[in-house]
C-alpha cells in the first residue's frame, strides 16, 4: 500500500514563504503522475499542481507564479513552495499519487481529484495577515 506523509505545514505570516514536503513509501521517480491539493474550511477539494514522472509540471490558474512543484527523486520526497503566502492560501494541503497512466497528468486549469488513487492524510497551512 502506497504511503504518503505531508509536513512542512503551519502558521506564517502573509508574504512568507513555505515549503511543503510530501516522503512516499514508493520509488516517485516512476510514479506516473503526483500531485498535490488543498481544501481551505468549507470549499471542496482543489488541485494546486501535478508533476509527471517525466518531470513536467502543470499549475492551477489561481497559483500560478507563486507556487512550485518539485521532487527529490533519490529521496523520495514531493515538494511544494509556497512564495509570497496570502491568507487566502489558508488550507490543508495534501499529497496524491497515482501509478494509473490514463490520466493526462498535465493540465490547463482544473486538477481531476479522480485521477489520483492515493492521498496522505494533509498539513494544515495557516496564514495571517
Amino acid at each position: 500500500q502506497v504511503r504518503l506523509v505531508e509536513s512542512g505545514g503551519g502558521s506564517v505570516q502573509a508574504g512568507g514563504s513555505l515549503r511543503l514536503s510530501c516522503a512516499a513509501s514508493l520509488d516517485i521517480s516512476s510514479t506516473y503522475c503526483m500531485a498535490w491539493f488543498r481544501r481551505a474550511p468549507g470549499e471542496e477539494r482543489d488541485g494546486v499542481a501535478s508533476i509527471k514522472s517525466d518531470g513536467r509540471t502543470s499549475y492551477a490558474d489561481s497559483v500560478k507564479g507563486r507556487f512550485t512543484i518539485s521532487k527529490d527523486n533519490a529521496k523520495n520526497i514531493l515538494y511544494l513552495t509556497i512564495n509570497g503566502v496570502q491568507p487566502g492560501d489558508t488550507a490543508v494541503y495534501y499529497c496524491a499519487a497515482t501509478l494509473l497512466t490514463d490520466a493526462p497528468c498535465h493540465y490547463s486549469d482544473y486538477i481531476p481529484p479522480l485521477d489520483f488513487t492515493d492521498w496522505g492524510q494533509g498539513t494544515q497551512v495557516t496564514v495571517s495577515s
